[in-house]
């Protein structure tokens, strides 16, 4: 049976009392981020307290502009104390998708558009067909009756922007409905400053090795960046080759704290992502992800005797390889 938005929204606030102490957990990224904020007003008033821990650390220009342009504050998770929380929220993400997420259990809601994994909570919202968290938190807000802060609609406005590419990727007229209705609300300025972010000068030297080291085979364009500070290197690496004329798949490598690190982009045009990162590298370490944009992670441990973390032409060669069937 299909719920309405107001009975959804009856069945999240049931999971909470006024003496909870609520922790939303979260793989921070624009829709993530705006996605907590919006869990956070939905819940002011009506906990003891509410806080938003990340499972990662935020490198990425325009995420870091958008948690201090917006004033949201973050703890990381590793600064978390046992019995700290009591009520747990994971959003934009599910269980299975890192690691530091097992640590809280159990889970009490979570809400997602990812595709379904095997999610065990009190309250489930999982919505693979919406091109945004953003927009499903949206709904929330409306059915809620709260109309949001100027810097709450920015945030949203802007997750829908970016995880829908502009409404280029699949979405929607639940994301366009939402999209319009916070573009009256939204600081557009605003937003667009974050969007524009500029790359930091520490991350040119990811550029020049990308450039160095891609290929190209067929419309697929291939790079490696070595050791990379944090992995949203190689989204902005992928991002950018995705502007090259021709080029129709961005794959680019790095290895970030033990792993490595592989980010897919496409142009959407009959193919998926989450379905190639998950045949070519979901047997060694985590992967899937989205039709157009997906990720692999895998740890080196894993990679023992097949390549070395100092040989960034062999790791690439590796990930060609894996990806266009020849298997090793």
């Amino acid at each position: 049976m299909k719920l309405s938005i107001a009975e959804k929204l009856r069945r999240f606030y049931d999971q909470f009392s006024g003496e909870d102490r609520v922790l939303i957990i979260i793989n921070a990224d624009p829709d993530a981020i705006a996605s907590a904020m919006a869990i956070k007003r939905l819940l002011w008033r009506k906990t003891a307290c509410v806080a938003i821990a990340s499972v990662n650390i935020i490198q990425r220009p325009d995420n870091i502009a958008m948690t201090e342009l917006l004033g949201v504050s973050l703890i990381h998770v590793d600064a978390v104390k046992d019995g700290q929380f009591n009520r747990f929220i994971i959003v934009d993400s599910q269980p299975d998708h890192h690691p530091a997420f097992a640590r809280f259990n159990p889970l009490h809601v979570v809400i997602d558009h990812h595709p379904v994994t095997d999610v065990k909570a009190a309250f489930i919202d999982v919505r693979p067909t919406y091109g945004a968290t953003a927009s499903i938190m949206t709904e929330y807000l409306r059915a809620a009756g709260i109309k949001p802060s100027s810097k709450l609609a920015t945030g949203l406005y802007h997750a829908i922007k970016n995880d829908t590419s502009n409404f280029e990727r699949a979405s929607l007229v639940e994301d366009i409905r939402a999209f319009q209705f916070l573009h009256h609300h939204a600081n557009i300025q605003l937003a667009r400053k974050i969007e524009h972010a500029e790359i930091r000068p520490e991350y040119l030297k990811y550029f020049v090795s990308a450039l160095q080291s891609r290929k190209i085979h067929g419309g697929r364009i291939y790079a490696h960046a070595g050791s990379v500070k944090n992995p949203d290197v190689c989204v902005l690496l992928a991002d950018f080759f995705m502007r090259v004329h021709s080029i129709t798949w961005s794959i680019v490598s790095g290895i970030c704290t033990h792993k490595l690190v592989i980010v897919f982009r496409n142009d959407g045009l009959r193919k998926d992502a989450g379905k190639l990162a998950k045949k070519a590298f979901g047997s060694l370490g985590s992967a899937g992800g989205h039709k157009c944009m997906a990720r692999a992670e895998i740890p080196l441990a894993n990679l023992e005797g097949v390549l070395d973390h100092k040989s960034d032409g062999r790791a690439m060669n590796w990930v060609i390889a894996r990806i266009e069937g020849k298997r090793s």
